[in-house]
């Protein structure tokens, strides 16, 4: 008379480790694109824009530039300054 081992069977074991496998990949690949995404929204991503140490004036950025709030810059106490629009005169 043999016992059979209780328990789970091998079938259960290698979907469970599949499954496990295919959440860590998801999970790597998500936390690599959610890096992206702060590059994309920085100061740093637009084309011209630079960050300026911010003197608490309205005229931080040079002429030819305005002071955008919405982008980050890497340094605290800077403010990212963008190329304003061109405003044709007519």
């Amino acid at each position: 008379m043999t016992k059979q081992g209780e328990g789970l069977s091998m079938g259960v074991i290698i979907v469970a480790a599949l499954g496990l496998l295919v959440l860590v990949i998801l999970a790597t690949l998500i936390l690599r694109a959610g890096g992206q995404i702060g590059r994309g929204t920085s100061c740093e991503a637009i084309q011209g824009a630079f960050c300026a140490e911010d003197d608490g004036t309205a005229d931080t950025c040079p002429q030819g530039f305005i002071k955008d709030v919405t982008r980050p810059c890497a340094d605290e106490g800077s403010v990212c300054c963008t190329p304003s629009p061109v405003q044709e005169t007519g």
